[in-house]
């Protein structure tokens, strides 16, 4: 870094500078920092002249997307029964006229319903990316370029997870086409532009900055969206976001907007989020992805403290699938993934779309924090099951059955039991006596358990990571912990079938 220092306008002596020469020296300094800056600020510096000359290079390749659906005509009036008061007088004049309309009307001719997006090309042999919400439920799909040539497009395979679509269209020329970006370098403040088809205009282009990154907006299991601040509207969906070098960096997907146009807050999946679906779907027209086999929760503040774990970190394995690649191996209910494939876990959410993206079949280090220590396990992935085969291996929960005795825990606010018959059939209780555990059968208002969201009808599976069967024993681990000077204890709750685990914090 230079730096001045500037003495006083007047004289020529020692240690003074006159204001000419501090004119002078001054843009000698800033002419050395701009050169100094100019190599790592061009590339992200828009163009003096616009991005004209961007567009003229990548716009060729983004096309609009077209969809037509076929409704089938349905017997009867094309509107509701208006609703009425009952006994009204115009209900009864309403339905004697639509059961006779009903009665009456030909069958409806079937008709056709249209939809408009965005797509672009990714290769010269005509393989086409959009969104899969734009190309859902179709039964033609039609690829319109800049130029107004129009093609019909085969649809290669979809991904609702991501909601990436794949279309392949055909012509003997070689299609103009763009390449993808390296996501990861993307900086929020970056310049970018979007091109799209929005309310149908045609073809759009729209220029902003990255404005974040990581988003998770609830749109599926592995969201991990660019933000941008470029105009994106009903109809750019499916278009991509360009770097000022031409790659596509982000497909656009969603915004955010209480009136449904741009409010400068647009969505993008990160490239090296789409390239492997895509690239899955042109070799095998479907995506594969890895698969451990676990269920997680995120590891709050409070269970971070009961596990002894430094940070609130990871993500926290509340079961494990039977016959999936954790069960082969050692990893347990009560483990804290830290760690994954070299891989860093700082959220929860963060391990699904990592184990998605690693190979299938592959080896993998995986470090967890259990019992006060790091540990590190070696699991084989395997490859995701479909939604229908997941639910069917269930993810290796199951109820319980005790003696019948009961114990009040002021310190958590629950009244617990063992299962007895009569509990299961109060709380329609379905749980695999082996499995042991007792159940709440009241919970205090105000208590730590009732903060937790705890329930009649939960069962205690676990208490600081050791299974209970009885309630003196869950008191006994309860008592442990005060001993041991914890501020919060650790309950493993199962809840009609699902697990997850509870930190309560005991008065002091």
């Amino acid at each position: 870094m230079l730096s001045m220092h500037f003495g006083r306008a007047s004289g020529d002596g020692p240690g003074r500078v006159t204001a000419g020469r501090a004119i002078t020296a001054l843009t000698v300094a800033l002419a050395l920092l701009g050169g100094l800056a100019a190599g790592t600020a061009e590339a992200r510096m828009p163009p003096v002249e616009g991005f004209a000359d961007l567009v003229e290079q990548v716009a060729p390749a983004v096309v609009n997307i077209s969809t037509t659906r076929r409704v089938n005509g349905v017997e009867g009036p094309e509107f509701p029964l208006p609703r009425f008061p009952p006994g009204s007088p115009f209900e009864e004049f309403f339905r004697e006229f639509f059961d006779r309309d009903q009665r009456e009307a030909p069958r409806r001719q079937p008709r056709e319903s249209f939809s408009l997006g965005s797509g672009f090309v990714i290769d010269p042999t005509g393989f086409v990316v959009t969104n899969n919400h734009v190309i859902a439920e179709a039964d033609e799909i039609r690829v319109i370029f800049n130029d107004n040539t129009e093609y019909a497009a085969e649809l290669i395979g979809r991904d609702p997870k991501t909601d990436l679509a794949l279309l392949k269209i055909e012509r003997e020329a070689p299609f103009p086409h763009v390449e993808w970006a390296d996501s990861d370098a993307i900086r929020v403040g970056d310049w970018m532009i979007a091109i799209g088809n929005p309310f149908g205009l045609g073809s759009t282009v729209t220029a902003g900055i990255v404005s974040a990154r990581g988003r998770d907006i609830r749109a599926g299991p592995y969201d991990d969206f660019i933000q941008v601040d470029a105009a994106i509207n009903r109809g750019n969906s499916g278009g991509p976001s360009f770097t000022l070098d031409g790659q596509v960096f982000g497909v656009n997907t969603a915004i955010f907007s209480p009136s449904g146009g741009n409010v400068g807050i647009g969505f993008a999946i990160p490239a090296n989020l789409a390239k492997p679906v895509i690239t899955s779907l042109i070799e095998q027209g479907r995506v594969v992805r890895g698969w451990l086999g676990v269920r997680i929760q995120s590891v709050t503040p409070e269970i971070a403290e009961s596990l002894g774990l430094p940070e609130a970190e990871g993500a926290l394995v509340a079961s494990v699938t039977p016959s999936g690649p954790a069960a082969q191996s050692a990893l347990e209910p009560g483990d804290v993934i830290v760690e994954f494939d070299g891989k860093r876990i700082s959220a929860m959410r963060g391990l699904p779309r990592i184990v998605a993206e690693t190979e299938v079949g592959k080896a993998v280090q995986v470090e967890v924090w259990r019992r006060g220590e790091r540990r590190t396990i070696e699991v084989t992935l395997g490859e995701l099951p479909s939604d229908e085969e997941l639910a069917q291996l269930g993810d290796g929960t199951g109820p319980t059955q005790a003696p019948n005795d009961r114990a009040e825990l002021p310190e958590l606010g629950v009244v617990i039991a063992t299962i007895s018959p009569e509990l299961r059939e109060m709380f329609d209780l379905d749980h695999d006596a082996e499995r042991g555990g007792v159940v709440i059968i009241d919970v205090l208002p105000g208590s730590p358990a009732a903060g937790q969201d705890l329930q009649p009808g939960d069962i205690i599976l676990e208490v600081g990571q050791d299974a209970v069967s009885s309630p003196p024993e869950v008191a006994a681990r309860i008592a442990e912990a005060r001993q041991e000077g914890k501020r919060s204890v650790l309950l493993l709750v199962e809840r009609q079938g699902d697990l997850r685990f509870v930190a309560l914090r005991m008065p002091s």
